[in-house]
């Protein structure tokens, strides 16, 4: 007897998968990966197949059967992936498996079906019908007229939507049918997303010489011949889309397929464009943004082999591509390859962990590295731009001694803006804070007006009139006078994009301003509209955060300036070195990639901090370096591996409570060499009180099993109600 090991899906913790279930006759095709409907106590739940056995421990007679197979399922290959995720980070089987089935699967067991239409085609009876007298209806009659002039490309076949134009629904079509008049199929209509535009290139541009051995390391490790995990270092520009293009073009050309994964779903339009015109229909689109049906239709087309390229963000990582040969991760040092919600996978360590499992190729590619890849990885060097032009010059310009300028500009700024509204071209300006003013204050009595629910101020967004929390979205009418003495003197300290964005436009007008951030581009496609129309113009400014930076190729773009770049080094996070280097490099190469020199200016508090100088000098190998011995010194990543604890409750006292037990627990089971930090408050976020423990361990299996252990543990007895726990393998 077949028995089917099940792990429902639910996301108790304290639940002890998989369930033995035996397999009756009728469900003899079920197979790992397979979504069955079960019986579960006094429940029916749907759960996932992980294992078929022939025998079990329990005897045959205490088994239940499995009331139903359903439509949804996953590769074996992705199963096995799924539960390592959730082994690795921490979650349950559960919220694992439901990153590897297909999209909208849910906790029902049903997907979103296919698309069909109906299509009509006369019979030989039906093409006489018009000339032998067959008594026939207005609407009828109009039908078969419409199918007797359906010549090429349509072959006398036209479907039920083009013959509504007629008069003939669907019953009208039937009635024909009846009659022997018309012959009646159905088919499926696949439900693509749209593929913009960009203008990508369909040719296939000549490769550099650094270009042709990046490339030709890449297919001697797909032939076995080299290390499979490759870091692609390229300067800004230096052409590391075309070495992607070319790498999965080898893969193909190997019956192999490729997923091709970038930071941000904003930018996978235009890496999608750039696919397509290579490679055509091939190419498969998955993002969260897609319609339920786009998203099942091109996961269906992926898993049938109908495409063979995947271009998402990191949820693209499980896409079901066979044979898969090569895995790229673009712009790898971004963050948002991490998870917030559990699991809280890394799309990155998937993306290593998948290859090794499926023998294919891992390229991760950026200009400013993570300290871990440049560490681990071997490097393929693109240390030129594509087009030989040479990259901007970097001015650092020092905000301490007052800037001379306009408000939070500098006067070279002020200069340089200036310049571009006198002489054409565009300019890229990047502030990594959204809305007008970071908080607001009475200048009477002093106060500041903070979140209700969040240990943070307000933030004052001019526009729309209201002050706003940016991390749980409460807001509130901006206000006229201060509720506590009545002055009017309301202070707005500091700028955001919309201040700044005000603040340009005067200065270089008549030029368009645009402007791009969360707010701006929030509802669907006015991310690509603010960048196309930015591109279409003549001349301009784009200003906004750190969206501005990431991936886009503008010729005419001749002044890159990054303010309050200095930001991100006062956060209280070891990773603000790199970040801010990342930031600061990443938007110097938006500038000079045409036939104008670029230049690039950097207004910061902190002109001699080590990340600013390395990225002025688009010293990447340099600043690395340094990080890593930094990192050495401190044994932070890749020296040491990190994971966080957090614990919320309504009341502090609880969370408190609920750390010291944690902590307590953990001590008896961590190896020795491991260091436990904490637990530590946290900033209250949407009314929660939070603390935190934060484990350095030299080795992760270890680190990860007992706290995967005690967590299990802690859930499974209850001793952690009305308290939610999280754990952030890698915390970013």
């Amino acid at each position: 007897m077949a028995i089917a090991r099940v792990e429902p899906l639910v996301t108790a913790r304290a639940l002890r998968g998989p369930f033995d279930y035996r397999l009756p006759d009728r469900l003899a095709g079920v197979g790992v990966g397979s979504v069955l409907l079960v019986p579960f106590g006094r429940r029916r739940v749907v759960g996932v197949v992980v294992d078929v056995a022939e025998s079990s421990e329990l005897p045959p007679e205490r088994l239940a059967e499995p009331l139903e197979a359903l439509e949804a399922g996953a590769p074996p290959d992705l199963v096995r992936l799924g539960l390592w995720v959730a082994r690795e980070y921490c979650s349950t089987p559960a919220r694992g498996l439901e990153l590897v089935l297909p999209p909208g699967t849910g906790r029902a067991g049903r997907v979103t079906g296919p698309r069909l239409e109906l299509l009509a085609k006369l019979t030989p009876s039906g093409c006489a019908a018009l000339d032998d007298g067959t008594r026939l209806g207005s609407v009828q009659r109009a039908a078969i007229a419409a199918l007797a002039g359906a010549g090429p490309p349509r072959d006398g076949e036209l479907t039920a939507a083009q013959l509504e134009a007629a008069g003939a629904d669907a019953q009208a079509l039937r009635r024909l049918e009846a009659r022997g008049l018309v012959e009646l199929r159905t088919r499926q209509r696949a439900r693509r997303p749209a593929i913009v535009d960009l203008g990508a290139p369909s040719c296939r541009p000549t490769l550099s010489a650094a270009q042709t051995a990046a490339l030709a390391t890449v297919v001697d490790a797909m032939d076995g011949k080299q290390h499979r995990e490759l870091l692609l270092h390229g300067v800004t520009g230096s052409g590391k889309t075309e070495v992607y293009l070319a790498a999965a073009d080898a893969a193909l050309s190997r019956g192999r397929g490729a997923i091709v994964l970038v930071p941000e779903i904003a930018l996978a339009p235009q890496t999608v464009s750039r696919f397509a015109g290579r490679f055509g229909d091939r190419v498969a689109l998955l993002h969260s943004r897609l319609s339920g049906g786009e998203r099942s239709d091109e996961w269906r087309r992926l898993r049938s082999g109908e495409a063979s390229v995947c271009v998402g963000p990191r949820s693209a990582v499980f896409a079901p591509v066979r044979d898969l040969g090569l895995l790229v991760v673009d712009e790898e040092h971004e963050s948002s390859y991490k998870q917030e919600g559990d699991p809280r996978y890394d799309a990155r360590e998937v993306a290593l962990h998948r290859a090794r499992q499926r023998d294919a190729v891992l390229v991760c590619g950026s200009a400013t590295p993570r300290p871990e890849s440049w560490a681990r990885l071997p490097r393929l060097e693109l240390p030129e731009r594509a087009d030989g032009i040479a990259l901007p010059d970097v001015d650092v310009l020092d905000m301490r001694t007052g800037s001379g300028g306009d408000g939070p500009l500098h006067a070279r700024t002020v200069d340089a803006l200036s310049g571009i509204r006198a002489s054409g071209g565009k300019a890229i300006v990047m502030l990594n804070r959204r809305g007008w003013s970071p908080f607001l204050t009475c200048r009477s009595c002093g106060r500041g007006w903070g979140c209700p629910e969040c240990d943070v101020s307000l933030v004052v967004h001019k526009r729309r009139d209201e002050l706003h929390c940016h991390h749980c979205g409460h807001s509130e009418p901006l206000p006229r006078s201060c509720p506590e003495c009545g002055s009017v003197t309301l202070a707005r300290h500091g700028s955001g994009t919309e201040r700044v964005a005000s603040v340009i436009s005067d200065l270089v007008a008549p030029l368009p301003v645009f402007r791009l951030d969360s707010d701006s581009a929030a509802a669907a496609g006015a991310h690509l509209d603010i960048l196309r129309r930015f591109e279409s113009a003549d001349a301009g400014v784009l200003i906004g955060t750190q969206m501005v930076g990431k991936g886009h190729d503008f010729p005419d773009v001749v002044l890159s300036v990054v303010l309050d770049a200095d930001a991100t080094l006062r956060f209280p996070d070891f990773r603000s070195e790199e970040r801010t280097f990342a930031l600061v490099a990443q938007l110097a190469g938006r500038s000079g990639r045409g036939p104008r020199a670029g230049r690039v200016l950097v207004q910061t508090l902190a002109p001699g901090a080590p990340a600013i100088r390395h990225a002025a000098l688009h010293d990447a190998p340099g600043f690395l370096g340094a990080e890593l011995e930094r990192r050495r010194a401190l044994g932070y990543p890749p020296f040491s591996h990190l994971v966080r604890l957090e614990l919320t409750a309504p009341e502090a006292d609880r969370a408190q409570d609920a750390a010291v037990l944690v902590h307590s627990r953990l001590s008896r089971s961590l190896p020795r060499k491991v260091q436990m930090l904490g637990p530590a408050p946290r900033f209250r976020l949407r009314g929660r009180h939070r603390r935190q423990l934060l484990l350095k361990a030299p080795e992760r299996e270890p680190a990860v099993a007992a706290v995967r252990a005690t967590v299990d543990e802690l859930a499974a007895n209850r001793e952690l109600r009305g308290v939610a726990i999280s754990v952030d393998v890698d915390p970013q």
